[in-house]
């Protein structure tokens, strides 16, 4: 029996069961796409920010399948109020 095919058949003979996939390749999670709400939507800043759409990064969290129970870190403590930090050239030591 070949690797795919114990991945492909995990309760035969010889198969695996360490994988939850079964030898396909899974859907990528949705933190990891450009629709992410886990630092901004758009131009809003996003829950690592400020806590927004907590509900949603949420969801996404908690599809991971590491098989560990992953709590979901707190938002910064560091957000300047949607502004940008200034930059190094604009404001360079004295």
């Amino acid at each position: 029996m070949g690797l795919l095919d114990k991945l492909l058949n995990p309760n035969a003979v010889g198969g695996t069961k360490l994988t939850a996939y079964h030898g396909t390749t899974p859907n990528p999670n949705p933190l990891t796409t450009k629709s992410s709400k886990l630092h901004a939507d758009g131009d809003q800043p996003g829950y690592s920010l400020n806590g927004s759409f907590k509900n949603q990064v949420t969801a996404d969290y908690t599809e991971y399948n590491d098989g560990y129970n992953n709590a979901l870190p707190q938002p910064s403590q560091l957000d300047l109020n949607g502004k940008s930090p200034s930059k190094y050239l604009d404001n360079p030591p004295g």
